[in-house]
């Protein structure tokens, strides 16, 4: 039965707070604010939500989100070597509303889900964690392998996928869907349909790439498919809209395929006819064999490294020392060469490759840092441009790699310049401006002054804000101060933070500013009524709650800049 709960719109926080807004993107300082102030956001998102639930009028759930502003941004992001995708940036609060509002569907949902359906399975007792991490892609596809391996090799393997998935699933099939869950389903299907319309400026179809919330909404809809197969007698493994079906023949296969493409049909969403393909067992087999790293042991090894280090684990300083001994061992440099002589480089090892970066001695990653940066070798490896510069960025940010941090950021100056081509994409900029903020150089300073004027994407500009937040640049901040009305919100909030770097002029500005402040972010969900009168509505809030999103951000702000 589905019932959101405080506790679900916490774990949101929690969980976003964790491993960012979306997982496209880098952290920015809105994550970092989550984690601070995580029971007072979800404490507003739960004040809404009673209110929705509990009107009288049941049209409120739909029509009041409706007609609020809800922020959100679509940016342009890299898929493979030579595609793009459209990546939605959610305001953190509606990320976090969102969100609440799917666990609570992914907790009345995990029940009543497939066998096959290996993607995203919820974990009821999680805390920071939503999905089970052993049900990984990589599980799925040996899953799919060892059912390969026990069939007669005559039997055939169809592999197969949802053709532009994620902008197909209608909205409409969602509120129908979330109303079969019982309980509170009818204000929660109300309020995501609101939402998605909201974030698709008013069309009833696609769900925000690269957010949780959106996850769960797609398997809500493909446990339907799934369902409809097995009523059917057709069983098989699907990971998202990756299917893959055993059959014992080519007629059961096309069968199989045929049933799969009804099902899908009934909910408008069509079959990939290029990535449609009959395999035999054997060769099914050595193709995922391939997939997965082949009988290179060097790759195969740094494919599986699962970086999830636990501080709080029973011995955290050996599991950290393992990890790393466990790399120093690759050759990663002669991998990275391998890879730049084929004509399409294995995106997954070149990510592995720039996620262990630092767990290198400084001398090797400056090596692979330098042969990653290279003008030929980042084209190259364009489709793992964000991973590279996460790499970087964590290099850049960790002093114990304080001897290699100029010549790094040398390379990174030369970007722009030999490569400006890969930072068309909204997403991979965003990146590379995280690389930036450590350190003020003149080339850098004109590349984000330059930006700065030019871009229309509010996540842009906060990002070159929070450079000259990281380069107490204090000309830069005097050029915000003098614009501050022009700012949008969301690049307000950040210049409010900016300003604790900069003393009593950083004082001054506030002063001039703060009144100001809660017209400028009001949210629309705020409770109705003046705080300063009406003491006895303020106490029957929850234990932590603040009846405004600017007041925690005003209050989270004092402390976060006095700590810069």
């Amino acid at each position: 039965m589905l019932k959101p709960e405080l506790r679900h719109f916490e774990r949101a926080a929690r969980e976003i707070a964790e491993h960012g807004d979306n997982d496209t993107l880098p952290f920015d300082v809105d994550i970092r604010f989550c984690r601070d102030e995580a029971p007072a956001l979800a404490s507003i998102a739960y004040g809404f939500y009673s209110e929705l639930r509990d009107s009288k009028a049941e049209k409120d759930n739909h029509e009041r989100i409706a007609e609020l502003h809800v922020y959100n941004e679509r940016l342009l992001a890299p898929s493979g070597p030579t595609g793009f995708r459209v990546i939605t940036k959610i305001h953190l609060f509606w990320n976090i509303y969102l969100n609440g509002l799917a666990i609570a569907i992914a907790e009345a949902l995990e029940p009543h889900r497939s066998a096959g359906a290996h993607s995203y399975r919820f974990l009821a007792a999680g805390d920071k964690d939503l999905f089970d991490s052993t049900r990984s892609w990589r599980a799925f596809k040996e899953e799919t392998v060892q059912q390969a391996s026990i069939v007669p090799e005559h039997s055939v393997i169809v592999q197969t996928d949802i053709s532009s998935f994620y902008e197909h699933v209608s909205h409409h099939y969602i509120e129908n869907l979330i109303n079969r869950l019982g309980g509170d389903a009818s204000a929660v299907s109300k309020q995501v349909n609101a939402l998605l319309s909201k974030l698709f400026a008013g069309r009833s179809f696609g769900l925000p790439v690269g957010g949780q919330g959106a996850r769960i909404l797609a398997e809500l809809v493909l446990n339907e498919v799934d369902t409809a197969m097995g009523a059917k007698g057709v069983w098989g493994n699907r990971y998202v809209d990756d299917y893959v079906l055993v059959a014992a023949n080519t007629a059961e296969a096309y069968r199989a395929l045929g049933v799969l493409a009804q099902s899908l049909m009934d909910y408008g969403l069509t079959l990939n006819k290029s990535k449609t393909v009959f395999l035999s067992a054997k060769h099914y087999r050595d193709y995922v064999a391939s997939q997965l790293g082949g009988d290179d042991a060097e790759a195969a090894k740094l494919r599986k490294i699962d970086l999830k280090f636990d501080p709080y684990s029973d011995n955290p300083e050996a599991d950290y020392d393992s990890l790393v001994e466990t790399v120093e061992t690759l050759e990663v440099r002669q991998l990275l060469n391998r890879e730049l002589e084929k004509a399409l480089p294995d995106t997954f090892l070149v990510t592995q490759i720039g996620r262990t970066i630092r767990l290198h001695e400084p001398a090797v990653a400056l090596e692979i840092a330098a042969t990653l940066l290279k003008q030929q070798n980042l084209h190259a490896f364009r489709s793992s441009f964000s991973t590279i510069m996460r790499g970087i960025a964590n290099l850049r940010g960790d002093g114990r790699f304080a001897a290699i941090h100029g010549a790094v950021d040398q390379l990174l100056d030369q970007v722009p310049i030999h490569s400006a081509h890969l930072l068309k994409a909204d997403t991979s900029l965003l990146h590379y401006l995280r690389c930036l903020r450590f350190q003020r150089t003149p080339t850098r300073a004109s590349f984000v002054s330059e930006l700065f004027d030019k871009t229309q994407l509010d996540a842009v500009r906060r990002a070159c804000i929070d450079c000259w937040r990281g380069w107490n640049d204090a000309v830069a901040f005097n050029h915000l101060r003098n614009r501050w009305q022009q700012l949008s919100p969301e690049c307000q909030r950040l210049y409010w933070l900016t300003s604790f770097c900069f003393g009593d002029e950083g004082d001054k500005a506030r002063q001039q500013a703060k009144r100001a402040v809660a017209q400028y972010w009001e949210l629309g969900v705020e409770l109705p009524f003046d705080e300063q009168r009406d003491k006895a509505k303020l106490a029957m809030l929850p234990r932590g709650a603040e009846p405004r999103f600017a007041a925690v951000f005003t209050r989270w702000a004092k402390g976060a800049g006095d700590a810069v």
